[in-house]
């Protein structure tokens, strides 16, 4: 599926310090999950989620200051240890939301494992960005826990 002009896209790479099966079960495991989900200073007091083509997810957030909000959506792929999709949609959404799709691939560095991130559609510029701060922190966070 191309690329339409008025879509803001999130593409983000990182590699991180452990084997393939190990960083799948990072992103797919809710005691996992709810270790390093968020930007900075944010936790996660639970996270439903199963790793199953079909099954909807939610994931509660504290911020550091304020009330708790959720995302949620639905599990679309699922080719452990290689990739993974969802939908995500906050609760309630911003006027400037829209439903996204989250797809993760995996792929193997002796060692290490690259992570590629692909999160789109999105309605405006900022909102990508706000995205692309909070993936970036959660994967810094997800670094220092492996």
């Amino acid at each position: 599926m191309g690329q339409r002009s008025d879509e803001f896209v999130l593409e983000l790479e990182r590699v991180l310090p452990a084997p393939r099966p190990v960083v799948f079960a990072a992103l797919t495991e809710p005691d996992e999950l709810a270790r390093w989900w968020g930007p900075n200073g944010f936790t996660i007091p639970s996270a439903d989620f199963t790793a199953r083509v079909g099954d909807r997810y939610r994931i509660e957030m504290q911020p550091p200051a304020g009330d708790t909000f959720h995302l949620s959506g639905v599990v679309r792929e699922v080719e452990p240890p290689s990739r993974l999709a969802y939908t995500f949609v906050w609760e309630p959404p911003d006027a400037d939301d829209l439903e996204t799709l989250v797809t993760l691939s995996l792929r193997e560095l002796g060692e290490s494992t690259e992570v590629a991130l692909d999160q789109r559609p999105f309605k405006t510029e900022q909102r990508r960005a706000l995205h692309h701060d909070g993936w970036s922190e959660s994967f810094d966070k997800l670094e220092r826990l492996l």
